[in-house]
């Protein structure tokens, strides 16, 4: 039985939803940039809300495109060239299960913070 409790501790903080190429510190600002914005962003506005530099933008859009997560429309606006990127049905809703897996990170390492302090307290004296 104790080998079974063993057991069930094992991997407890290893979370299945945690998708690599979303993970990555800009990867997640273009994403959370596009999921505000269903009907897109130019790439100008993209680059200015992340903080990226047109090459670094470029090579992370490029490898969210390859995973499904977003499209990169080219065309043209008063004659001039213009790049939209928006995110897609289902990269919105691989973000949104990503987020939820998030969201229970944190209740995870909250509640394993308040077991440790009590344990840290030690017993309680009545």
């Amino acid at each position: 039985m104790a080998k079974a409790k063993a057991k069930d501790q094992n991997g407890r903080f290893a979370y299945e939803g945690l998708e690599r190429v979303m993970h990555e510190k800009a990867r997640l600002g273009v994403l959370s940039s596009l999921v505000a914005h269903p009907k897109g962003l130019t790439f100008a506005d993209l680059k200015r809300l992340c903080g990226l530099t047109d090459g670094n933008l470029s090579r992370h859009l490029q490898v969210l495109h390859e995973a499904g997560l977003v499209e990169v429309l080219k065309g043209y606006d008063q004659n001039r060239p213009q790049t939209i990127c928006k995110i897609t049905p289902s990269g919105r809703r691989r973000f949104l299960n990503y987020l939820a897996v998030l969201e229970q990170i944190v209740r995870d390492a909250a509640e394993a913070a308040k077991l440790d302090a009590l344990l840290a307290a030690g017993p309680v004296r009545t």
